[in-house]
């Protein structure tokens, strides 16, 4: 095998390489985000769920519902809960 054959070979072997690491990690990408702590540059804690899931769908209702109340009613819920959840 001449020199410039063997190159070309091995160049060949590493782009099919590198390409099958980027399907690998667009698949495993979308499902490990959820398992880096936040430190490491996962999600916040406060971020709201997937879109898709059961907890999506009850987040979204939810966000509806204080979408249409009344300003001083949604002011009166933020304080409530505000007193509830002291981390924030």
């Amino acid at each position: 095998m001449t020199r410039s054959s063997c190159s070309l070979l091995i160049l060949l072997a590493l782009s099919a390489g590198l390409s099958g690491c980027g399907t690998v990690n667009e698949k495993l990408s979308s499902g490990m985000g959820d398992y880096v702590p936040q430190w490491a540059g996962g999600l916040p804690a406060d971020a709201p769920p997937r879109a898709g899931t059961p907890q999506y769908d009850a987040y979204m209702k939810e966000r509806e519902r204080r979408r249409l109340m009344p300003a001083a009613e949604r002011e009166a819920a933020k304080l409530e809960q505000s007193k509830l959840d002291p981390v924030r």
